[in-house]
């Protein structure tokens, strides 16, 4: 799902649910047939807030790492702190993190 970006004309054929549409420029946000992009706009809206707060700086070379943690703040969103540790440190096991 995205907005009415002209860049993303063309896509869809490659998502098994096809893809759909919201006219902002017409103020359309969300259709009652489920199309939307809020969900992408709340988890983009974590990551600015990461950054904007916490990292105030993200370089180039470093963005897919932190993209990665985004991504998992906003998968596990929805457990208590205790199940959210414990996933995390599942994600450690024999990784061992260096800076050259």
């Amino acid at each position: 799902m995205t907005d009415d970006n002209p860049s993303y004309n063309g896509i869809g054929a490659e998502f098994a649910g096809g893809h759909e549409s919201v006219n902002h420029s017409a103020k359309e946000y969300a259709r009652k047939d489920g199309a939307n992009i809020n969900t992408a706009e709340s988890c983009f809206a974590i990551m600015k807030r990461g950054i904007y707060g916490t990292f105030h700086h993200v370089s180039t070379r470093h963005l897919p790492r932190y993209c990665d943690e985004f991504d998992f703040r906003w998968n596990h969103r929805r457990i208590d702190d205790g199940e959210w540790a414990v996933a995390a440190l599942a994600m450690t096991g024999g990784n061992r993190l260096t800076f050259a």
